[in-house]
């Protein structure tokens, strides 16, 4: 039955919101995600369609529909596989079940610094897997900031990897997120983002780990009143296009595409900057405890997990590659 659902509603869909190049002297796309309009990846989309427009005059049209209105995360990847929809944002962890390679990302501690994390993404190890799921008809176009991602608890502080065991940690769907908690001594437990509030509530988790964007906008710091910034992993977002769609576009077309992808994604990261210290600030003044643990011992207790890939000629070797670059 719910196969059958999902096959009309995936044909109603592509009647809905055919993203195809248009028969006018214009181009349209539709780019959409699941993220809501005071975000600041949202509105670094609206800056790259309004950039898009003013490059081509007129030429390219880039509408935007955020909040699920045309799914969730994982069903706007599978419409930009398609052709179905033009453009999305999807997490570098999410992009591992599309390509091994985007692993690399979700390492712990595989960056030194913000400023290295940047290096990388925007130098030869980012471009090259921008283009690896092009075989998957998904092809990146540039990454948006997406923060460090740090513990936050109910019970108890996490200032070292021994406060993890026996403790219910909430990760994604990312084999990499549920290798790196059970490094650190607990117990990886997978549940969707939306399903997450109500988990921490009920005590089916016990905590769980993300930005702090992503802690104030949820509300979990009404649940959870600890929330310690190790810093543990720094995994971007990855803005998307489908490959059928953009083997369509003509070369003034990609170039108007691209140069307004980049551009926005030289103010996300602005704004997320903002964004973060706000939202530091917000949970603060809501009671929560914010603590800077020793990144130290992190690192020492991952240090195997990293190891572990050393029979993986390809990931291994981006390893050390960004492990080597300063």
């Amino acid at each position: 039955m719910n196969k059958t659902v999902n096959l009309i509603w995936g044909g109603l869909l592509l009647v809905f919101i055919s993203s195809c190049i248009g028969t006018t002297d214009k181009t349209e796309l539709k780019l959409a995600h699941g993220l809501p309009t005071d975000h600041p990846v949202h509105q670094s989309m609206e800056f790259m369609a309004k950039r898009a427009g003013e490059l081509s005059d007129g030429k390219l049209i880039i509408e935007v529909y955020p909040a699920e209105q045309l799914g969730s995360e994982q069903q706007c990847v599978e419409l930009v596989q398609i052709g179905s929809l033009a453009i999305t944002k999807v997490s570098a962890a999410v992009m591992e079940s599309f390509a091994d390679d985007y692993k690399v990302f979700g390492l712990p501690y595989i960056f030194k610094s913000k400023e290295h994390a940047f290096r990388i993404l925007d130098g030869d190890i980012g471009k090259d897997l921008l283009l690896s799921t092009k075989d998957k008809w998904i092809r990146g176009l540039c990454y948006y900031d997406a923060g460090s991602r740090s513990f936050y608890t109910k019970s108890k502080p996490i200032t070292h990897p021994d406060d993890l065991t026996g403790l219910k940690i909430r990760v994604m769907r990312s084999i990499t997120a549920v290798e790196m908690i059970r490094a650190l001594g607990g117990s990886a437990t997978p549940i969707s983002w939306g399903e997450l509030y109500t988990a921490l509530q009920s005590g089916v988790v016990d905590g769980a780990e993300n930005n702090p964007p992503s802690l104030y906008t949820s509300r979990h710091y009404e649940v959870c009143k600890y929330y310690s910034l190790d810093e543990h992993t720094t995994i971007p977002d990855v803005l998307v296009i489908s490959q059928l769609i953009w083997d369509k576009l003509s070369e003034q077309e990609k170039e108007w595409v691209q140069q307004a992808a980049d551009e926005s994604a030289v103010l996300e990261r602005k704004l997320w900057q903002e964004s973060e210290k706000e939202s530091l600030e917000e949970i603060k003044k809501a009671g929560v405890q914010i603590n800077y643990p020793d990144k130290e011992p992190f690192i020492e207790r991952v240090q195997p997990l990293l190891e572990s890939y050393h029979d993986n000629e390809i990931i291994y070797s981006y390893i050390k590659r960004i492990q080597a670059s300063e």
